[in-house]
């Protein structure tokens, strides 16, 4: 049994055969949250892999079926953090997967400089300035703006975070490509793989995956686009395999929001 607070539900992750508790007005993931842990290299017999931003921990639960390594979750909002406790409980994944409630500005001294193989994160995508925020609900306003941390935080804390040669792995808008590359470089970390995805094949992509190596060399890949619907409005085979694995049929809303 699971304790629910509230409007949560618990939802399946049907290709990772996991659930998650999810509350549409505290915080339910996205497709970006999945793509991220999808995209994400990973050790897999063992190494340190933290996820920062990591919300009602999607991506450490779908990165624990990836891998056999040690996984920290960082959530700086005690309900998320709470949530996510209870779902990696509920699943059994304890002895994998540690959630850590704090800012993640201060886990370099909290977990340890140099620690991790593998830093991933979904940060807030818009920028304070961005009119609207103010009328969402606390929870909803911290997760998707820049409210507590900033995308130089993120990846300035990621690079303190990671181990040289280790990898960093975000995904945010298209519009912050630049931004992000200059930042990594900023901080010593060279991208090597970028992938867009793209809500139609006829549309302009409205998401972008990024991974940088800490001290890497200069040698970019553009990977092949993730196109999510098809031209009847339907998830294209790729998103599909992705969100149901070899399950059945499901509606979209036991997966994501």
């Amino acid at each position: 049994m699971v304790k629910l607070v509230g409007d949560e539900r618990l939802d399946y992750l049907l290709a990772e055969d996991l659930r998650i508790i999810q509350s549409p007005t505290v915080f339910s993931f996205s497709l970006d949250a999945v793509l991220l842990s999808r995209f994400a290299y990973l050790p897999i017999q063992k190494g340190n892999i933290l996820d920062l931003c990591t919300g009602n921990g999607i991506v450490p639960l779908i990165l624990s079926t990836r891998t056999k390594g040690k996984i920290v979750g960082v959530e700086i909002q005690e309900r998320l953090y709470d949530m996510a406790v209870r779902s990696i409980e509920y699943n059994q994944l304890e002895h994998q997967i540690e959630m850590v409630h704090g800012d993640i500005k201060e886990m370099p001294k909290t977990l340890g400089y140099g620690k991790y193989d593998v830093v991933t994160c979904n940060p807030p995508y818009f920028t304070t300035s961005q009119k609207g925020y103010q009328n969402l609900n606390e929870h909803l306003a911290i997760a998707r703006h820049e409210i507590l941390c900033t995308l130089e935080d993120v990846i300035r804390v990621s690079s303190q975070l990671v181990k040289q040669g280790g990898k960093i792995a975000l995904v945010h808008r298209p519009g912050r490509l630049v931004d992000i590359v200059e930042l990594m470089r900023k901080y010593g970390v060279e991208p090597k793989r970028i992938q867009s995805v793209y809500p139609k094949i006829n549309k302009e992509a409205n998401t972008i995956l990024v991974e940088g190596i800490k001290g890497g060399r200069s040698d970019l890949k553009l990977l092949p686009p993730i196109i999510v619907y098809d031209e009847h409005n339907e998830y294209t085979p790729e998103i599909r395999k992705i969100l149901y694995g070899d399950k059945a049929e499901s509606s979209v809303n036991e997966i994501c929001e």
